[in-house]
Order: C-alpha cells, then structure tokens, then sequence
C-alpha cells in the first residue's frame, strides 16, 4: 500500500497520466485526419474529458509536492474521468438504440460560453459526424464501448490511488 500511496507524489507517475491522455488525444486525432472517421458531439465532449486528465496530470507533475495542487490534480482527474465514463456511455446507450435513427445530436457543443473551444480550436473541438453512426470497431467494439473501457480504467487507478493514500496516512 505505501508504494500505491506514494504515486501520488511522484512526478514520473503523474507525468505518465498526462503521457496516456496524451496519447488518446493523438489516436483521436489520427482517426479523425487520417482514417477520416468525422466525430460527433458526444466524440468531442469525451475529447475535452480526455484533455481533462491530461491538464490533471501536468497539474500533479508540477504540483505534485503542494497538498493544494495534488487536490486540484486529483480533483480535475475525478471529475474528467466520471464526466468521461457518463458521455461514453450515453453515447453507446445512442448508438444501441433499437431506433438509433429517430435520435441526433446537435452539431455546435455546448461549452461554457467562457470557454467556447469549438471556436478557439475547431481542428480539435468541433463536430462534424452523427451520434448514431457506427463507422469503427476493434474486435466488435465500437469506439464508445472502447472509452468506457478507457475511462473506468482511470476512474479504478484513482480510486486505488486514493484509497492507498488514505490507508498510508490514517493507518486504517
């Protein structure tokens, strides 16, 4: 447990967080530039998830000795990761619908309007395909289904990761 606990204020731990959304971000856009698979809105809205935790893991990498910045990072984590998990799930549940052709989903994203990232960066924000659409699979998994996958996988490492840290510091 203490090693578990001690991730937390590991810069090369935090660093590879920031490493593997990184990563999904760049296989996001590999997909869509050179597969030329559109993505749709709720794509978009598990992208901006997914830069989420990649700010939470350069928060923590900088920040990860500060209690105040290892909440911030921890806290931007949690909340990208479970915000994340809800849209990919939605948007299976879209596109398993037995009727998946009555249901859309709007085309501009709904981001803060202090935040319009559709505008500031339309290459990585804006949303060109249809929620309904099934237009990749790997072993029978849509993309969605992948994310869920992803994004439980980051919800588990957290959970484990603070659980061992309140383990550590309270002697439970």
């Amino acid at each position: 447990m203490k090693f578990l606990s001690n991730l937390s204020v590991n810069t090369r731990a935090w660093q590879l967080l920031a490493f593997t959304a990184l990563g999904l971000e760049l296989s996001a856009l590999y997909f869509q530039y050179v597969m030329g698979l559109a993505p749709c809105i709720m794509c978009i809205y598990q992208r901006a998830a997914i830069w989420g935790i990649f700010i939470a893991g350069i928060v923590g990498s900088l920040g990860n000795k500060n209690i105040f910045l290892r909440l911030l990072a921890f806290s931007l984590w949690g909340l990208s990761a479970i915000w994340g998990l809800l849209i990919a799930i939605e948007h299976v549940e879209i596109q398993s619908a037995t009727l998946s052709f009555l249901y859309s989903c709007e085309f501009v994203p709904n981001f803060p309007s202090w935040a319009p990232l559709h505008e500031w960066l339309p290459a990585l924000f804006e949303a060109t395909g249809d929620c309904g659409d099934i237009n990749w699979q790997f072993f029978g998994y849509t993309m969605p289904q992948m994310m869920i996958v992803v994004y439980s996988g980051f919800s588990l490492v957290l959970a484990v990761t603070l659980i061992a840290r309140l383990i550590d510091k309270r002697k439970l």
